[in-house]
């Protein structure tokens, strides 16, 4: 009897730790590539996509005109999709646990580095993330880098920027704790 409250801290502890992580299943999901033209070299597995890049690997999907991926000898891709002057390019992926949560954003440019799990959108950037489509994070500026596995934001200006043009970053962040305990 006097384990039980042990057990129960300990699948709380449990719960609350997958929910802060990307898609763990993601890993093992083939890449679906679409694009106007792909260009496959299987031997140094490299993907360059031009025109209407869609590329999905299971709940992460990213968008753009122009596309590069190279997969290391480990089987981590490394994601480099580009915007057009017409278009952004985008990022959306589920996050692990029990809810609907989700990160998803636009630039002029998306990298992702699956190894790493880090996240980088440049140009006009933006990104959110929702949990049970009400937003809880919302970041703008002109880079943002997020490391999903530390959990860390970083928006930075560009190289060029003038005290004159502040605001260059903006943040609207949810309570960590409140966020957690309306799941």
């Amino acid at each position: 009897m006097n384990r039980l409250p042990l057990l129960v801290f300990a699948l709380c502890m449990l719960m609350l730790s997958s929910i802060a992580h990307a898609e763990k299943a993601d890993q093992d999901k083939p890449i679906i590539l679409e694009a106007e033209k792909v260009s496959v070299n299987d031997v140094q597995q490299i993907y360059d996509l031009k025109g209407q890049v869609l590329l999905i690997k299971g709940t992460i999907v990213v968008t753009g005109e122009d596309g590069h991926i190279q997969v290391d000898p480990e089987g981590y891709e490394l994601v480099d999709v580009k915007g057009s002057s017409d278009t952004t390019a985008s990022f959306r992926q589920r996050r692990e646990g029990p809810a609907d949560e989700f990160m998803q954003g636009r630039g002029s440019q998306v990298t992702y580095n699956a190894k790493t799990e880090v996240l980088t959108i440049t140009g006009d950037a933006s990104l959110k993330r929702s949990l049970n489509m009400q937003m809880l994070d919302q970041l703008q500026g002109w880079k943002i880098e997020y490391d999903d596995i530390k959990e860390r934001y970083r928006v930075t200006p560009p190289v060029n920027a003038k005290p004159e043009d502040l605001p260059l970053a903006r943040a609207i962040l949810s309570p960590r704790r409140k966020a957690t305990l309306e799941k």
